[in-house]
């Protein structure tokens, strides 16, 4: 997992309350339990006219102008800006995989749901809860300035606009630590590789029949 320290990125918009996890990633395209080659399914009922289905090739799709990841301005987009309840619905890991692998690393949005939002930090997104009035102000900047950009910095538990406003966000600081040291489960486990070798070692001299 990649590390999150600070993060300039360019913002995307999406004004929709309640965007359920099979928005974010509808249920055909969960066949595939590798981590990676979700993004172009990415909300795939709104940014596509058709019908899409796992195998296809999306590149030559009929894209939705008026879904906002479609516009040009928001290509690259690295934050996205949402509103309540984001990644409600069933809990599909799936659905911060897509995120990730789209390119955002970072979801800003006044409340998440709970399975989404843990989610989120074992995969390396950090989903940022910030007020309403807070996230009603970066949905107006976002939509009047083309190439809108926040400053996220995980450390500082801050999030810094182009004029110099600053919000700050709580976060657990063991899910910072992850974060900051881009460690998921599996990482945290590793840390610990050379006393999991050692015991296994212990069991192997104390009970051999165990390793037959």
């Amino acid at each position: 997992m990649d590390k999150f320290t600070i993060l300039d990125g360019l913002v995307a918009p999406l004004d929709r309350p309640n965007v359920d996890t099979d928005a974010i990633i509808p249920k055909q395209f969960l066949k595939s339990i590798k981590r990676s080659g979700f993004g172009p399914n990415l909300f795939d009922e709104w940014r596509y006219l058709d019908h899409g289905e796992p195998g296809m090739d999306n590149s030559g799709r009929p894209l939705n102008p008026d879904f906002v990841l479609n516009q040009a301005r928001y290509q690259g987009a690295e934050i996205l800006v949402a509103r309540e309840n984001f990644g409600c619905g069933s809990s599909r890991e799936h659905a911060p995989w897509a995120l990730l692998d789209y390119g955002f690393r970072a979801v800003i949005a006044p409340s998440f749901a709970d399975i989404f939002f843990n989610n989120c930090f074992k995969n390396g997104i950090l989903p940022i809860v910030l007020g309403a009035a807070e996230v009603d102000q970066l949905f107006s900047e976002t939509f009047a300035e083309e190439g809108y950009r926040l400053t996220v910095d995980l450390e500082a538990q801050s999030v810094s606009t182009p004029n110099g406003l600053v919000f700050n966000f709580a976060v657990d600081p063991f899910r910072k630590y992850c974060l900051l040291n881009g460690l998921d489960d599996i990482g945290l486990t590793l840390q610990h590789a050379d006393k999991i070798r050692a015991y296994e070692e212990r069991r192997r001299q104390s009970e051999p029949w165990v390793f037959n």
